[in-house]
């Protein structure tokens, strides 16, 4: 008997030891999940519902497609990706019957397919987009910037936003605008190259408008050789090799 009292004795103090163990972890875990409710009631529904992947995405699809395609043609240049080359169609010698004006033929195809047509044709000697920025217009609350940076990031770029109303000093603008598109960014392990996101754009003075429209247009460093030496020189600056997305409110 006394065994057996002494047994239950002992279990009795165990048991009363790790209720008291976990009631102060109860009530921290309970404090934890009533700041954690606080937060989230505090969280406003635009931030904690914004889209964070192409798939969701809810603004235009031929917008996001456009936006997409075009970021999708800077691969050669920035990832080293060969563009894939399209299956050979049967011309139409080999099928008179299908012949058919060329306006014909565009009329069946859908505004997205002749975009894509238009972008992929127009390609300079450095297989770079014809056009080296994209423009993204629209009222405030419209998803531009979250637009630009799910497609960015979607596309495997790091995303580098500045806002152009903020540097107004030419010079800075320069400055950033250089150091967004021509270095790399390290995130750890993970390297990726930029992607520089302007933000409201409409902001900026025309003295660094032309800054960027300097650097979007900026030729080859062309190699020029001094008169009397066999020395070449290159001009400042060099060729445009990332992407750059500008937003604004009024066009």
């Amino acid at each position: 008997r006394r065994q057996v009292l002494e047994a239950s004795q002992q279990l009795t103090e165990i048991i009363n030891r790790r209720a008291g163990e976990e009631s102060p972890r109860r009530g921290e875990d309970a404090e934890t999940a009533a700041g954690e409710e606080e937060s989230a009631s505090h969280c406003l529904w635009v931030d904690r519902f914004t889209p964070r992947r192409y798939t969701e995405l809810l603004s235009d699809d031929y917008t996001n497609r456009c936006l997409l395609k075009w970021l999708k043609l800077w691969d050669t240049v920035v990832f080293g990706k060969e563009k894939p080359v399209k299956k050979a169609q049967p011309s139409a010698e080999a099928h008179p019957r299908l012949r058919q004006p060329k306006e014909q033929q565009n009329k069946w195809k859908s505004k997205v397919q002749l975009t894509e047509e238009i972008l992929e044709a127009e390609l300079d000697q450095h297989k770079r987009p014809k056009y080296k920025a994209a423009l993204l217009c629209g009222p405030p609350g419209l998803g531009k910037t979250t637009l630009a940076h799910v497609i960015a990031r979607h596309a495997g770029y790091n995303v580098v936003e500045m806002n152009a109303s903020d540097d107004r000093s030419p010079d800075a603008f320069q400055t950033r605008i250089e150091a967004a598109t021509q270095m790399r960014s390290v995130l750890g392990a993970d390297e990726r190259p930029n992607c520089l996101i302007i933000d409201e754009i409409d902001g900026a003075p025309t003295a660094s408008i032309n800054v960027l429209l300097n650097i979007i247009n900026r030729k080859e460093a062309e190699a020029e050789a001094a008169p009397g030496t066999g020395r070449r020189r290159r001009r400042e600056g060099g060729l445009l090799l990332r992407p750059i997305i500008c937003i604004c409110n009024d066009q």
